[in-house]
C-alpha cells in the first residue's frame, strides 16, 4: 500500500523517526490503515519520504515494539488487529471506548446487595459484613468480549437497582447522581484466567489476562467504588506517559 501522507518538519527538535512513527500510529488508530493491511517495505518508504533506511527502520520498530505492526517472513510488515489502548486516568472503560468512537456493549451478569468480605470492606472503609452493592458485568467491543468487571459500592452511595447498567456506564451514572470522584488508587497486574473468566472472555483456562484493581474516592475523601477487572491482552493495553522531573 502507498501509505498515508506524511508531513515532516526537518527543523523540529523531534527526531524524524519519531515524527514518522507518530503519524503512522495516528493513521492506524483512525482507521486510515486497516488491521491486517500491509505497508510498504523500509526501502520504498525511505525513498518516498526522503529518509535514510536506518531512520525508517527505527520508525517502524517503534510501532512493532508497541504491538501495532508485526513483521512476517514472506509476507512483509502488517498492521496488527486494533487494540484498545487506555490511558491510566480516572475514567471508566465505557467512557473511554465511547470517546474513541467504539460502540461498547455491556451484559450485566449479576447485580444486588451482598455482605462485604474482608478485602472489599478494607477498600471501601467499611466493617466486614456490611451491606454493599455487587455489580458483575461483561464488556464487549466489536462483538468480542473485552473485559470482565466486578465493582462494589457502599449501599448509601447509589441505588443500582434503579438503573439499567447495560445501557449506561457506572461512572456516568455516578456523575449524574452528583458524585464527584477526585482521586483513585489503582493497581495493574496480570494473571492466568480462571475457569469462569475463560468461559466469559472466550479464552482457555490459564490464558494470560491483564488485571486492574481500583478504589475511587470522592471530593470528601470517601471511598465510593472498588473495582476488580480482567481484560484480554490481545485487545487491550494500559498506556502511561512518563515525565522526567
Amino acid at each position: 500500500m502507498p501509505g498515508p501522507a506524511f508531513t515532516l518538519d526537518r527543523s523540529s527538535p523531534v527526531p524524524l523517526y519519531f515524527q514518522v512513527a507518530e503519524q503512522f500510529e495516528r493513521a492506524i488508530l483512525e482507521g486510515t490503515i486497516a488491521p491486517g493491511e500491509r505497508i510498504d517495505n523500509e526501502v520504498a518508504l525511505a525513498q518516498r519520504l526522503g529518509l535514510s533506511r536506518p531512520t525508517m527502520r527505527q520508525a517502524i520498530q517503534v510501532l512493532v515494539d508497541k504491538g501495532m505492526l508485526v513483521r512476517k517472513r514472506g509476507v512483509g510488515t502488517q498492521v496488527v488487529h486494533g487494540k484498545i489502548r487506555r490511558s491510566v486516568e480516572l475514567t471508566s472503560l465505557h467512557d473511554d471506548l465511547s470517546a474513541a468512537g467504539q460502540k461498547p456493549r455491556t451484559e450485566v451478569i449479576a447485580v444486588g446487595r451482598v455482605e462485604a468480605d474482608e478485602d472489599v470492606a478494607r477498600e471501601l472503609q467499611l466493617t466486614k459484613g456490611a451491606d454493599v452493592w455487587s455489580l458483575e458485568r461483561l464488556r464487549f467491543v466489536d462483538r468480542q468480549p473485552l473485559a470482565h468487571m466486578h465493582n462494589y459500592l457502599p449501599v448509601d452511595v447509589v441505588d443500582l437497582d434503579a438503573i439499567d447498567l447495560s445501557e449506561t456506564g457506572l461512572y456516568a451514572h455516578l456523575r449524574a447522581s452528583g458524585i464527584v470522584m477526585r482521586v483513585a488508587r489503582q493497581r495493574i497486574g496480570a494473571r492466568g484466567a480462571s475457569v469462569d473468566e475463560a468461559r466469559l472472555l472466550g479464552e482457555r483456562k490459564g490464558a494470560p489476562l491483564l488485571t486492574m484493581q481500583r478504589t475511587a474516592y470522592d471530593n470528601a475523601g470517601r471511598a465510593v467504588e472498588y473495582g476488580r477487572h480482567a481484560y484480554r491482552p490481545d485487545l487491550y493495553a494500559f498506556e502511561l506517559t512518563l515525565v522526567d522531573r
